[in-house]
């Protein structure tokens, strides 16, 4: 009988390093189904950053290289403009991202760089002990806003879907989840479009999951997805933010 699901050949045999009920899993089989299904792995480099996910070259079976805090674009940047042959992209989570790496990425997307990124959102900074990241949510708690995130003072939580957007140069970007398996589904199917734009040399392409952190949010896997459905997808919301052709009609 012929196997209906298996492992992605570009998974690698790695015991996680990840926390219970971490979404990280999720998304990098994801990135590893659409490699597999593109054909591209054998010409595909990946850029790990400084965060929950700086040992995720452990987890695949390609060419990957290690960023400093935030600096994930600018290797990537360099990379493909060498070799605009290979298939780049950024793997970077919201404190690397979105805080030291945010002049990064903001000047990577409108160069119009032609890579990829996968922007984890989970509102805090993970591997280094929950502490308020820009994407915290307003009120809520953390290691350094044990009172809740005060927006009277560090202002709004980042938008970075739609702050991206809003840069005149042609982009992919895009907004999905990991909560449950209805969102996996569309998720997926937007990393695949985020990485054929790459593949045509379209336009550079971002993909911002929303994600748990149960261990730094004080939460049970389930209390943690239930917590991101009532909280974070009311203020992040999904869906696709610009595509290259919105440039293109204009």
């Amino acid at each position: 009988m012929a196997k209906t699901f298996k492992k992605p050949e570009a998974l690698s045999d790695q015991s996680t390093h990840y926390c219970p009920g971490c979404t990280h899993g999720i998304i990098h089989r994801l990135v590893a189904e659409v490699i597999d299904e593109l054909g591209i792995r054998g010409r595909t480099v990946g850029i790990a950053p400084v965060g929950c996910a700086v040992l995720a070259y452990n987890y695949f079976t390609f060419d990957f290289q290690e960023a400093a805090h935030g600096r994930a674009p600018a290797m990537a940047t360099g990379i493909k403009r060498v070799r605009p042959d290979l298939i780049v992209f950024t793997y970077q989570g919201d404190g690397d991202l979105a805080s030291i790496g945010m002049g990064e990425i903001i000047h990577a997307a409108n160069r119009g760089e032609k890579f990829t990124t996968i922007f984890v959102n989970n509102t805090v900074y993970g591997m280094t002990g929950g502490q308020m990241a820009p994407t915290t949510l307003q009120g809520q708690r953390t290691t350094t806003s044990p009172a809740g995130r005060n927006v009277e003072e560090v202002g709004m939580p980042v938008k970075i879907a739609e702050l991206l957007s809003a840069l005149e140069t042609p982009a992919y970007i895009t907004r999905q989840a990991v909560l449950k398996p209805k969102y996996i589904v569309r998720a997926k199917k937007a990393l695949k479009k985020a990485f054929q734009y790459q593949i045509d040399g379209r336009c550079f392409s971002l993909v911002e999951f929303i994600s748990t952190c149960p261990t730094n949010w004080g939460l049970t896997p389930v209390e943690a997805i239930k917590w991101a459905e009532d909280n974070m997808l009311p203020y992040f919301k999904l869906g696709e933010y610009k595509t290259p052709d919105d440039v293109e009609e204009d």
